[in-house]
């Protein structure tokens, strides 16, 4: 077994590739700016685009390049809501505030478009998003769930299917029913995360990529020290992730960089793509291990599923990612698989994003659970709003309460890796 494969082999990176686009030098010597924002995901792309709006001097320090950890990996859905349920939230931080966390997810719903539209930024986006139920307990819980979505956040843009009504939108027999939702969606997120990013540069940001983090210092001037420069600024945002690592230890321990992976096919024809997807949805089912898939631009099956809460890469992981798909649609066992790759995402111990301040002038966003595809693009919105001075609504999510996973650095993966063995039986059940 190996560490997760670099992104260079995915789908994503071969239909966007960084050569499409002038390379963006590393920081070389020392720089002033306002803000320093470390890690080139959406989250800290959103950042930089919304403080460079504001009039802030915006500096992006990027170890790789834009987009290379999980906002350029992943399965590329929007959805609405948290990883972590209404009512996890509810007795975490309050019924209102609980409401105002799911409104601010159905928001950056709409900031997604938004920024497509306004930035013109070419990411194959398309709506419509269905959960789908394995087990006939989940057909109750898709009850449950849309009548809280109806009853109780007033959400109309989401309904139930049956199994005849499902078949609209996705042909196989795996699945007994499903909730579509068409404020939701999918789209290429490479070319997203660096539409944002470009975005960025224009209202006045500066990108350097190839530029680690590695340790800043305290104080009313911040220094942000790289491999061969320093950033002094007056606040420094971390949008590290998975990667945070020793740049924030206290903010490590309260993460876990979860592997999860995806396969791409070959591309279809038209008519047979809409055999399988005949309204061009993404899907993701109900399981704790769940599979989720989609088709791409060019109509070929992206279809994602399995975690390694070790980190390391599983074996013949093509091999057994074909087969999670053929369980869903065994029409297509003549198609080859072109891709392979996987990702970190960084998961908190309740599921529920964890934003705040490690002290005045230095915030963080972190644990999307993977729910960040459109969060995180609104968290960094978030930031601006509160270095601006409204600081108001990324107080919501700082009120959520976090712990660090148990075990410490050596027993911390074997102890989740235990516990998961239950989630994974409940699947089968």
């Amino acid at each position: 077994m190996r560490l997760i494969s670099p992104p260079a082999r995915s789908y994503y990176a071969a239909s966007a590739p960084a050569g499409g686009e002038a390379a963006r030098a590393p920081l070389a010597g020392e720089c002033r700016a306002d803000v320093a924002v470390v890690g080139a995901g959406i989250a800290g792309c959103s950042a930089a685009l919304h403080l460079a709006q504001r009039g802030f001097e915006v500096v992006v320090l990027e170890a790789h390049s834009v987009g290379y950890g999980a906002s350029g990996r992943s399965g590329g859905q929007t959805i609405f809501g948290l990883a972590a349920s209404q009512k996890s939230l509810i007795a975490q931080v309050g019924r209102d505030d609980a409401r105002r966390l799911f409104e601010m997810s159905v928001e950056a719903l709409d900031l997604t478009q938004s920024l497509i539209r306004e930035h013109r930024i070419e990411c194959d986006y398309r709506p419509n998003h269905l959960h789908v139920a394995t087990r006939p307990r989940h057909l109750g819980e898709l009850r449950e769930w849309i009548r809280e979505l109806h009853e109780e956040y007033h959400y109309g843009s989401a309904r139930l299917l049956d199994r005849a009504e499902l078949g609209e939108h996705v042909r196989s027999e795996r699945y007994l029913g499903g909730l579509i939702d068409t404020r939701s969606g999918h789209l290429h997120p490479l070319k997203y995360t660096q539409g944002i990013a470009r975005a960025a540069e224009a209202a006045g940001a500066r990108i350097f990529e190839h530029t680690r983090a590695l340790h800043y210092e305290q104080g009313a001037e911040l220094r942000v020290h790289t491999e061969r420069g320093v950033v002094r600024c007056r606040h420094l945002v971390l949008c590290a992730n998975a990667y945070i690592g020793a740049l924030a230890p206290r903010l490590a321990r309260r993460i876990l960089g979860v592997g999860t992976y995806i396969i791409a096919t070959r591309p279809m024809q038209a008519e047979r793509a809409r055999a399988l997807l005949p309204s061009n949805a993404a899907v993701a089912d109900m399981n704790w291990i769940l599979d989720y898939f989609r088709l791409s631009a060019d109509r070929r099956i992206l279809f994602g599923g399995r975690v390694s809460y070790s980190a390391l890469e599983p074996p013949r992981l093509a091999e057994s990612m074909r087969r999670r798909m053929l369980r869903v649609f065994p029409q297509a066992a003549d198609l080859a698989v072109e891709y392979t790759w996987g990702g970190l995402l960084d998961i908190t111990l309740s599921r529920a994003p964890d934003f705040g301040r490690l002290a005045p002038n230095v915030f963080y966003l972190q644990g999307f659970s993977g729910h960040g595809m459109s969060l995180s693009a609104l968290a960094g919105k978030l930031i601006a709003e509160a270095l601006a001075g409204t600081a108001e609504r990324f107080e919501v999510f700082a009120r959520l309460p976090h712990r660090e996973f148990p075990g410490g650095a050596l027993l911390r993966r074997p102890m989740l890796m235990l516990a998961m063995l239950y989630y994974r039986l409940k699947d089968l059940l």
